[in-house]
């Protein structure tokens, strides 16, 4: 499996734009709606309380499990990122669920972070960027503007990882909810909006139609 990204044209099926963001964000859409829904309510399950943001999360992780599988059969392919981000979803939704704690799901967000930046920090002491490994196919860029890419993205991502702490940790869950839903989210897209000029002098336009 993991030889196709040798030969991504063959390995990477191409599916609608609206069904792959349906795939990758409805499920985080859904917790939210379910959030709000359910956030006052308390369930009594086997005898044990359980607020509604457990409640939320233990749907939450199998929408995510089958989601993911469904991106995966249609396209052919997920990236490591992706699966990454799935094995900690489940781990942290899972210890939520399990001991009935919601701060290892609120948690969740900072490990995923650091887990990222720590992996391109990694790369970047080799001389490395991996983060090429795994956008190279959709921004072809010189040697130099990954390298500016990675340690920008690298120290953004352990800014992440420091936000989420913060709010989660000194702020309501209804607050990390929507941080988590629509601040995160709106980060990472202002990020590469800023990132334009960067792409216009290290972009390889005319090496990616090429090929």
């Amino acid at each position: 499996m993991s030889e196709q990204t040798s030969d991504p044209t063959p390995a990477a099926r191409k599916i609608s734009p609206l069904v792959k963001n349906l795939l990758e964000f409805g499920p985080v859409v859904l917790f939210f709606v379910a959030y709000l829904r359910l956030k006052d309510q308390v369930f009594e399950i086997g005898g044990t309380s359980y607020e509604g943001f457990i409640i939320v999360t233990a749907g939450f992780v199998p929408l995510m499990i089958l989601s993911t599988l469904i991106l995966w059969r249609l396209t052919g392919k997920l990236s490591r990122m992706q699966v990454m981000t799935l094995v900690l979803i489940v781990v942290f939704g899972g210890l939520s669920v399990w001991f009935n704690d919601e701060r290892f799901f609120k948690m969740k967000p900072t490990m995923i972070y650091l887990l990222f930046g720590g992996m391109l920090g990694v790369g970047l002491l080799r001389g490395q960027s991996y983060l090429r490994v795994v956008m190279e196919e959709m921004m072809p860029l010189q040697d130099e503007g990954w390298m500016i890419l990675t340690r920008r993205l690298c120290a953004f991502f352990f800014g992440l990882a420091v936000a989420n702490e913060v709010i989660w940790r000194m702020m309501s869950t209804e607050t990390w909810v929507y941080f988590k839903t629509f601040g995160l989210t709106a980060a990472m897209f202002l990020f590469f909006m800023t990132q334009a000029r960067l792409f216009q002098i290290y972009g390889l336009e005319e090496q990616g139609e090429a090929e």
